[in-house]
């Protein structure tokens, strides 16, 4: 199952897309699908036709994983 994430690349805006898993500490390279900015708009330096984008690590700050619909449906505002 495919994980949400908002990649954060050094000197670039945030990028949303879906990864088959989290990357580990050896991992040199993040394939991220479906890449796009956070409005689902198009990334303006890549083709129309990408699927998959292969960024190296040292080039990421940071990574957020991104809650499933079913994980926001299960976590819901709880009033007292």
């Amino acid at each position: 199952m495919p994980i949400s994430v908002l990649v954060h690349i050094s000197g670039e805006e945030a990028v949303v897309g879906e990864i088959e898993e989290l990357p580990g500490p050896n991992d040199t390279n993040i394939t991220v699908n479906n890449p796009r900015r956070r409005d689902d708009k198009e990334l303006p330096y890549l083709a129309e036709t990408v699927v998959s984008v292969i960024w190296p690590m040292h080039r990421i700050t940071f990574i957020e994983v991104l809650p499933t619909r079913e994980e926001e449906e299960l976590i819901g505002f709880v009033r007292e």
